[in-house]
């Protein structure tokens, strides 16, 4: 029987050599995987034998060094497995990882706590952890602090607790920024990794107002136009 890998590869065989969110989205519902659920960022699809999730993103600039995280911490046991991590045309980010179960709040915060404090059962978990958000820090901009959120924390189906999603860019001040000065955003993020940037669900924090999803996009789309155009030349 192949892998979830395996299918997911087979799945997308037929895209384009970088597909989108909304092309790695239909590929997978074709193959009988099914939506499960979403966030701020991104949303989810099950595999069709419910071992594995593919958590899909149609712009994600930190999704890179989340993937590095879970394969550099993969060791200790305390992070999810990924099977596969694909950048996604536009800036998004597709991750298949194995199937996780939620955690009692309880069980979070404890966990989170240890991390924070050093205790030794996490102490090489918490020191890659920060490794890689210091990369992520010098290397994107508006990348946000480390998310300590206890719904993070989850259990994988042989009952370890492990940390997901650390890390993530500082929303509210980059979309602000997009919609406030869209060339400074323009400047600082390639066209090709930002083509997405409103479509991310926001379905925790209430989704989308349509005015401001369309300013947003309008206002970096004369930006890019500005950039483009050639410089004008002084007159002799």
């Amino acid at each position: 029987m192949a892998s979830n890998a395996e299918r997911l590869k087979s799945s997308l065989a037929s895209l384009a050599e970088r597909p989108n969110h909304k092309d790695v989205e239909r590929a997978l519902l074709d193959d009988g995987w099914v939506r499960c659920g979403e966030g701020d960022w991104a949303f989810a699809l099950r595999s069709p034998d419910g071992a594995a999730a593919a958590r899909i993103s149609p712009f994600d600039p930190v999704g890179p060094f989340t993937a590095s995280f879970y394969r550099e911490a993969a060791h200790t046991r305390q992070v999810p497995e990924l099977h596969a991590h694909h950048r996604l045309y536009g800036g998004g980010d597709l991750q298949l990882m194995e199937w996780l179960l939620p955690v009692h709040e309880e069980d979070a915060i404890g966990f989170l706590r240890r991390i924070g404090e050093g205790k030794a059962e996490v102490a090489v978990l918490g020191s890659i952890l920060r490794e890689v958000h210091e990369r992520a820090r010098r290397q994107l901009p508006w990348c946000g602090p480390l998310d300590d959120n206890p719904s993070n924390i989850m259990r994988a189906l042989d009952g370890r607790l492990v940390l997901t999603d650390p890390y993530y860019a500082d929303g509210p001040n980059l979309y602000a920024t997009a919609l406030a000065t869209p060339d400074v955003v323009a400047a600082r993020i390639p066209k090709d990794e930002r083509r997405f940037i409103t479509e991310i669900p926001l379905a925790g924090s209430g989704g989308w107002d349509p005015k401001v999803q369309e300013r947003i996009r309008a206002g970096l789309e004369a930006a890019d136009l500005i950039d483009m155009k050639p410089p004008l030349r002084a007159e002799k």
